[in-house]
């Protein structure tokens, strides 16, 4: 659980409400309907909004997609989660589909600098190899260090370095607010 740090809150509930519903219609209306679509979200907060974006889609097709949820965590070219033996930290993979040949939309909370995504690529492919990868992200910080871009974004926030964005979900949190918090804990100008 996120310690709830004061901050400017970006996104209330209805308005991170309207963002998903929004790109769940752009990810339908680029794929053309649901056939061959999946849904993954990264660990922890890409999995809540990944179903979040089922439940959406089904609101709208009447069909629901298979949703998985990615661990990425040795994956990662910072790894930082070390088991007392000083091997890395395993974490499981909940994908009980195949992804060969769909269109996988990898669900984020937030893009900043791509590490993260270009890791659940590699995660993905060591999974298999699917038509096409999207990335939907409900907040896109700026910032990027890869080559990456985002195909769905709930909002764009312009950030210095050194703030944070905490995304806080009710399936996590108790509930939905997006909020820019300083380095220091206060909010800078």
């Amino acid at each position: 659980m996120l310690q709830h740090a004061e901050g400017k809150v970006l996104m209330d509930e209805p308005s991170m409400r309207r963002a998903m519903i929004r790109m769940a219609h752009q990810i339908l209306e680029k794929n053309k309907g649901t056939d061959d679509l999946v849904l993954i979200g990264i660990k922890t907060r890409g999995e809540p909004l990944a179903h979040r974006l089922r439940e959406i889609i089904y609101t709208v097709e009447g069909r629901h997609v298979p949703v998985g949820a990615l661990d990425i965590s040795l994956y990662r070219d910072d790894l930082s989660y070390i088991e007392p033996g000083g091997e890395p930290r395993v974490g499981r993979q909940a994908i009980d589909f195949n992804i060969r040949a769909k269109t996988v939309v990898l669900v984020d909370d937030v893009l900043f600098t791509g590490r993260t995504v270009r890791a659940a690529l590699d995660a993905l492919i060591d999974l298999g190899r699917p038509a096409f990868i999207q990335l939907a992200v409900l907040i896109d910080r700026g910032h990027r260090e890869l080559p990456i871009r985002a195909d769905y974004v709930g909002k764009n926030v312009p950030t210095a370095r050194a703030e944070r964005i905490d995304v806080l979900l009710k399936e996590t949190d108790d509930r939905d607010e997006v909020r820019l918090i300083a380095n220091n804990g206060r909010l800078g100008s």
